[in-house]
């Protein structure tokens, strides 16, 4: 099973680079891009995504709240959520785990870590 990802970050430069790490991966390809929560929101519906690799810091709709726009709603429940942001704080954590948040990494951090993040959720 191909593991289908919806990249939802409102810079250019950060959704190429991981799209060339995550569709590098023989078992997943990014179905989808988002560069505003609205966007994210309907990326999953159009995509079919498992997995959204998701910034919370994005214009007009963060992405804790698009978070749970999209886990919130019954035809998309299946869809995991990992925050990919540059500011991780507890605050962020405490509202991001309500709103359906699976899982939460920096961008700082290791490009297999991700992967495995990314992988572990879709098993989910």
């Amino acid at each position: 099973m191909t593991i289908r990802v919806l990249l939802a970050d409102d810079q250019p430069l950060i959704r190429q680079a991981l799209r060339v790490l995550i569709d590098g991966d023989p078992g997943m390809d990014v179905v989808g891009e988002a560069s505003t929560g609205i966007e994210a929101i309907a990326g999953c519906r159009a995509a079919s995504a498992d997995v959204v690799l998701m910034d919370n810091h994005m214009p007009g709709l963060s992405g804790v709240e698009a978070s749970r726009r999209i886990t919130g709603n019954p035809q998309l429940s299946e869809v995991r959520i990992l925050m990919h942001t540059a500011f991780l704080t507890e605050d962020l954590v405490a509202a991001g785990v309500p709103a359906g948040i699976s899982g939460f990494l920096t961008k700082g951090g290791d490009p297999a870590v991700l992967l495995q993040a990314i992988r572990d959720l879709a098993e989910r």
